[in-house]
């Protein structure tokens, strides 16, 4: 490419003006018309590239969410209820082994697993090669068939900790004096726990689903790459690879408006689960 043509180019972008102009321009853009600029690479508007990663991401996201709460919530109770015995020292040790596994390593020894087990489980990729020839739920089923190493590989690292705060908080609740009154009362065991117990312990993890939430666009990246996931995680790795300026930009945007929506989405679910929080107490 000539000099003059990327001189051209410098000047189409703004690249050619200081650098706090063209984050002010950029900025403005933004505000004034919702244009968060046009791709280096891929000559687009950088908007319509990520609205068509965003249900890819999400989906993977959304289920690994799922399925993390769906396992650590039940083993964090056992654990709780079993303090010390064998069940509960062995589930402390499976979390200690999941927070200590990077999720590049999980990734790839899915990857090793799904090798093996081919064609039992896909290697890759969000569909299979006749997946435009299914019927809808055959491709509803088809794309749920490529989701499961992908999400298996978020959920392993999150549920790891999220039990152990489970079992945490459970413990602390469980030794508090009002529990001891409702197992003096008669009440049943599993009523103690699940009605009384576990509603007073669960604010702690539902003020943690808002950061999750947040978290949920960087956890992608890793995964998206290795399983080759058409999703946002993937995209934005390659935009900071090629210095894709508007295209990062945007990325970043779009994490800080997911943490804000996040902690929003936690304090009503507070709101929700424990009725003695009461939004008119923050006027």
């Amino acid at each position: 490419m000539s000099p003059e043509n990327l001189e051209q180019l410098r000047q189409q972008f703004g690249l050619d003006r200081p650098w706090l102009e063209q984050y002010g321009r950029w900025l403005w853009q933004i505000l004034r018309h919702g244009n968060f600029g046009n791709s280096f690479v891929y000559q687009r508007s950088v908007a319509s590239l990520l609205w068509e990663r965003v249900p890819a991401t999400l989906l993977i996201a959304i289920a690994s969410l799922v399925v993390t709460w769906a396992i650590a919530i039940p083993l964090g109770i056992v654990g709780a209820v079993n303090q010390n015995r064998w069940c509960d020292r062995t589930l402390q040790v499976l979390s200690y082994l999941g927070q200590g596994f990077p999720s590049f390593v999980t990734a790839l020894l899915l990857l090793f697993l799904a090798q093996n087990l081919s064609p039992f489980l896909p290697v890759g990729g969000m569909t299979s090669l006749d997946h435009t020839d299914l019927t809808p739920l055959g491709q509803a089923l088809d794309i749920g068939w490529h989701m499961i190493l992908p999400v298996l590989a978020l959920s392993i690292t999150s549920f790891a900790g999220l039990q152990r705060i489970t079992r945490g908080e459970l413990l602390d609740v469980l030794r508090q004096d009002y529990i001891q009154t409702a197992r003096a009362k008669g009440l049943p065991e599993h009523r103690v726990i699940y009605v009384h117990a576990l509603r007073n312990a669960v604010n702690p993890l539902v003020t943690l689903l808002g950061f999750e939430f947040a978290s949920l666009l960087s956890g992608a990246f890793i995964t998206e790459y290795f399983f080759n996931w058409p999703g946002l995680g993937r995209l934005i790795l390659q935009a900071v690879t090629a210095q894709d300026l508007y295209l990062v930009m945007a990325s970043l945007t779009m994490g800080a408006v997911l943490l804000i929506v996040g902690n929003l989405l936690a304090d009503l679910l507070l709101k929700a689960v424990d009725p003695r929080i009461r939004l008119e107490d923050l006027n």
